[in-house]
């Protein structure tokens, strides 16, 4: 058997494997949020685990276009194989926000690419597109930000954060967030422009939870690593 008649065959027992995982209740519950499978993200972990890392399976899954697919193909995937081009095509096939979320973290921010891509994305006109950039951002903010210019970054969440579409305002929020959290020098600053915007103020948040609200964040995480 070749190669790729073995990842073939390979490919067909696994689909078939995620046709019997999948749960009409788990599914209507996702599907709230936009994302279309009805697989327990536990059980879809442990066939990953059981797979391994398998580079050309990965991407054949994630051909398929399936959702629950994609998902498994970006944890046996190995993310420093794929090119430039490669992550910024599957980025913009990428349109359930989980395979987004994924794709971004476990995959794009392993990658030599990343922070290319980060600048790319940042400045791109598909407000999804863009989201990708901004987590990408957080993630500097949070661990390199050695050559970000934070002020310019405030400057655009202040312009621009009240009326982006939802997913490209909870990445920009994230990022008012981290840099209100990790930069004493600008905290002042992220808290005005989180009150002043009130972006996710009113945001359901569960016993126990951090709200997402800007200033609410910042300052319990300040407290936290005060404490």
């Amino acid at each position: 058997m070749t190669g790729t008649a073995a990842v073939d065959e390979v490919l067909a027992e696994v689909t078939a494997e995620l046709a019997a995982l999948e749960n009409p209740r788990i599914r209507e519950v996702n599907e709230r949020h936009g994302d279309d499978h009805g697989v327990n993200l536990t059980q879809l972990r442990a066939l990953a685990k059981r797979l391994k890392t398998q580079q050309e399976l990965a991407r054949g899954l994630w051909e398929t276009g399936d959702t629950a697919a994609r998902l498994l193909a970006l944890l046996v995937c190995r993310p420093k194989s794929f090119t430039r081009d490669e992550l910024d095509t599957m980025l913009r096939e990428a349109r359930a926000p989980k395979v987004h979320d994924w794709l971004v973290n476990y995959v794009v921010k392993k990658s030599a690419h990343a922070e290319e891509l980060r600048g790319a994305w940042l400045a791109d006109p598909d407000p999804v597109v863009a989201s990708a950039g901004w987590a990408l951002t957080t993630e500097r903010v949070a661990k390199r930000p050695e050559g970000l210019d934070l002020d310019a970054l405030l400057d655009t969440v202040e312009a621009e954060m009240k009326d982006a579409p939802e997913r490209l305002q909870w990445a920009m929020n994230h990022c008012l967030a981290q840099i209100g959290i990790e930069h004493p020098a600008h905290r002042a600053r992220a808290l005005a422009i989180g009150e002043r915007l009130g972006v996710l103020k009113d945001y359901p948040t569960s016993p126990g939870c951090t709200s997402p609200y800007a200033p609410a964040w910042i300052t319990e995480m300040v407290r936290r690593r005060e404490a």
